[in-house]
């Protein structure tokens, strides 16, 4: 077939889309993929959120400090099973466990009059974070590795449509069926959405069978060696890293405190499993609603127009104003609006920003450095900053006099600070010079 008979035969939908026929299959498999990930894990969240607000605020030290020990255990695990392990074979079968753990988590919610609340919050707590590790943050490498570079420039932008609609799906079933069905039951939703994950990834497999990529330079580079404490050292030799994590950090402040208050907020206003679910369902959905807005019509014109840092502080000066609000205002209402709002500033424009600052390093320093800043710094931050909300509750309970450091406008005012010293900092980045890569 002559050149000009293969450009014929892609069709006129091929130049109006940019996806050649036979990636239509493919295509469609990865968008119902990353559309029933992201559904079954934000229709946990909500079951995960109120079993920490049925214990109270402070059960969240031991349930932060229990996930970053575990994260600390896993993420070298996790590391080494994918490179030794294709992808293809190892990602069906990691979702199959979590599956039966779903599964098995569904006596043990329903047995919560027998079973201690606390121990089971901070199990599923914990499990939710290896969930995260291993089956959501897995699906850009899988797919990765279904198609060429050229191709993920075309595609993935379609692709993650499907992961923003799963967003906003997931937290609506959970808010549909609680009162339906009940708490427990909503895990074997999830499990459910996660045996459709399955199906797309068995599709995308036999696919890429008769459509194998070929190897081009970028997927023919040595593996890279190092791991946790080597992104440790670069993080702590680089003036540059040192400051995407205090960025990180900041943000942790922000999003704690807000997490907080709205942990309070579900313990005290409501008073049985299914009325918070049904409340932390809200947010979510309210989050990733406002935030999928946010990615299509902010996100691509900020960065393109002012950059990355300028990009970081422009959307912490809209956390700013939203946290002065809060701190002025103090109600439940304000304090779920604040989170709605800083979430999805956080997640819209700071995450994508923040990682586009990667591309000013060499290619080792991006691996492993914003390897450990998303697992130790993260986790680490949203630790300290819980323990040092609960030490200033404390301080309050113990001291009268001080009770108004615990309040919500105290707090909110705190998370203000933090977002003007991040905007600072983002602004101190922009003057910073790219590294020299190698």
């Amino acid at each position: 077939m002559t050149t000009t008979d293969q450009r014929a035969s892609r069709g006129f939908s091929a130049m109006l889309t940019g996806v050649e026929r036979h990636e239509w299959p493919a295509l469609i498999l990865a968008f119902a993929y990353f559309f029933f990930v992201l559904a079954a894990y934000y229709v946990l969240r909500p079951v995960r959120e109120q079993l920490a607000a049925a214990g109270g605020v402070q059960v969240l030290l031991s349930f932060y400090t229990a996930t970053f020990v575990t994260t600390l255990v896993l993420t070298p695990v996790y590391g080494w099973l994918v490179a030794r392990f294709p992808r293809k074979r190892f990602v069906p079968v990691v979702y199959v466990f979590f599956i039966l753990n779903l599964l098995a988590f569904i006596p043990a919610f329903q047995a919560q009059g027998v079973l201690s609340p606390r121990i089971l919050g901070q199990v599923f707590f914990v499990w939710m974070s290896v969930f995260n590790l291993f089956v959501v943050a897995v699906f850009w490498s899988f797919v990765a590795d279904i198609f060429s570079a050229e191709q993920a420039y075309r595609l993935f932008g379609i692709v993650a449509l499907g992961g923003t609609l799963g967003a906003i799906t997931g937290p609506l079933l959970t808010k549909w069926l609680v009162h339906v069905i009940g708490v427990g039951p909503l895990l074997g939703v999830s499990a459910a959405l996660l045996a459709c994950a399955v199906g797309c990834i068995l599709g995308l497999v036999a696919w890429s069978r008769h459509h194998p990529v070929a190897r081009d330079t970028a997927r023919n580079e040595t593996v890279i060696g190092g791991g946790f404490w080597a992104g440790a050292r670069l993080v702590a030799g680089s003036p540059f890293l040192r400051r995407i994590a205090v960025l990180m950090l900041l943000g942790d402040s922000v999003g704690g405190v807000l997490y907080n208050l709205q942990t309070d907020i579900g313990h005290r206003y409501y008073q049985d499993g299914a009325a918070r679910t049904d409340f932390f369902a809200s947010v979510d959905a309210a989050t990733n609603v406002l935030m999928a807005l946010t990615q299509i019509f902010v996100t691509r014109i900020v960065l393109t127009r002012y950059g990355s840092a300028s990009s970081i502080a422009g959307t912490e000066v809209v956390k700013l104003l939203t946290l002065v609000t809060l701190a002025l205002i103090g109600s439940p209402g304000a304090v779920a609006a604040a989170l709605i709002v800083t979430r999805a500033g956080s997640y819209g424009v700071n995450n994508p920003a923040i990682d586009s600052l990667f591309t000013r390093v060499d290619r080792e320093t991006r691996y492993k450095a914003k390897g450990f800043i998303d697992t130790a710094i993260w986790r680490l931050g949203d630790v300290l900053v819980v323990a040092a909300i609960q030490m200033l509750r404390d301080f309050a309970a113990y001291a009268p006099p001080f009770a108004w450091i615990s309040t919500t406008p105290a707090l909110a005012s705190l998370a203000a600070l933090a977002s003007a010293c991040a905007a600072l900092l983002a602004w101190q980045v922009r003057r910073m010079p790219m590294m020299k890569k190698t």
